[in-house]
C-alpha cells in the first residue's frame, strides 16, 4: 500500500520560512522522482518543483517560475522522503501543498495547508 504523507504546513507570516516533508513508503522511493504542487482556493492544482531520482551527478531540480530562487526541493532516500524549503513566503504562496511520486502511476499525498498571512 503506497503511502505519501506530507508535513510542516501552518501559519506563516510574510518574509518567512516553511519546509515541508512528504514521507513516502509502499514504493521504492529512490527509483522514483518526486514533485510538488499546491492548489490555492477556487483554483486548480500547480505544479512547483520537481526532483530526478539520485544519479551518477546526483539529483536535478526544476521550479516553476512564480517559486524559482525561494523554493528548494531535495530528498533523503535513506529516509524516504523528500522536502520542500520555502523561503521568502508571498501572501500568494498560500495554498494545500501535495507531493507526488512520479512513476507510472502517479500517487499523491493528503496535502498540508501553508497559510502566509500577516
Amino acid at each position: 500500500q503506497v503511502q505519501l504523507v506530507e508535513s510542516g504546513g501552518g501559519l506563516v507570516q510574510p518574509g518567512g520560512s516553511l519546509r515541508l516533508s512528504c514521507a513516502a513508503s509502499g514504493i521504492t522511493f529512490s527509483d522514483i522522482a518526486m514533485s510538488w504542487h499546491r492548489q490555492a482556493p477556487g483554483k486548480e492544482r500547480e505544479f512547483v518543483a520537481f526532483i530526478t531520482t539520485s544519479g551518477a551527478s546526483g539529483t536535478i531540480a526544476s521550479y516553476a517560475d512564480s517559486v524559482k530562487g525561494r523554493f528548494t526541493i531535495s530528498r533523503d532516500n535513506a529516509k524516504n522522503t523528500v522536502y520542500l524549503q520555502m523561503n521568502s513566503l508571498k501572501p500568494e504562496d498560500t495554498a494545500v501543498y501535495y507531493c507526488r511520486s512520479n512513476s507510472y502511476v502517479h500517487y499523491w499525498g493528503q496535502g498540508t495547508q501553508v497559510t502566509v498571512s500577516s
